[in-house]
């Protein structure tokens, strides 16, 4: 006789919320296709409206909503006479005030990050490897180009857009995408030892 089985496991993935990997591979269509739409829907309102305008038109909906529903949930109870109480007492009791291990957790992050910045900033500034400097100094070259053809946030909404649909065809694409930069990169790392080799002081030291 075989042992008694129990009722399946749940699938976690459908319990656990979201991460932000899931996300950019559209793992869930229906979850993607939600903050890719709001993202982008937020950036193009930016470009035509103020932040001001565009933070105070978002609050007017969510309280147009939130009041309506309230007002018929009230009208509703007091219609079929029951007491069920406000309608987002589940919300309203929920805790979202953050721990302070929470606090210092992200403190910490933000800390790392910011010192690990700060020192690389320092290195490429003050010269401290001649070629990553030279590097530097052409990606912000490159970037006055493309100032000049872009502002902020068409670029926000081009990297939203970039984040969503890059990682996907990189995946459908691994092969052929890892050749191509396979390819590109041995002619750049050429390019540069030919440079390195022609200006003084441009090795690095572990050469």
């Amino acid at each position: 006789m075989s042992p008694r089985r129990g009722p399946p496991a749940p699938n976690s993935q459908e319990k656990d919320p979201a991460t932000a990997i899931d996300l950019l591979y559209w793992r869930n269509v229906k979850q993607s296709g939600a903050v890719f739409s709001s993202g982008l829907l937020l950036l193009f309102s930016l470009t035509q409206f103020s932040v001001v305008s565009v933070g105070a038109y978002l609050a007017l909906a969510a309280l147009s909503a939130t009041i309506s529903f309230r007002v018929y949930k009230s009208v509703l109870q007091a219609v079929q006479k029951t007491d069920e109480g406000h309608p987002f007492k589940s919300f309203l009791e929920m805790e979202i005030a953050l721990s302070q291990d929470q606090i210092s957790k992200y403190a910490d992050k933000i800390l790392l990050y910011t010192n690990t910045c700060m020192k690389e900033l320092r290195r490429l500034f003050l010269v401290q490897d001649l070629v990553d400097s030279l590097k530097f100094a052409v990606l912000m070259w490159l970037l006055t180009y493309v100032g000049a053809l872009f502002n902020g946030l068409t670029l926000l909404i081009l990297a939203v857009v970039s984040m969503f649909t890059m990682p996907v065809v990189y995946e459908k694409n691994q092969a052929q995408i890892d050749q191509y930069v396979g390819l590109i990169r041995t002619q750049v790392n050429s390019v540069v030892g030919k440079i390195q080799a022609k200006i003084p002081g441009a090795k690095r030291k572990e050469e």
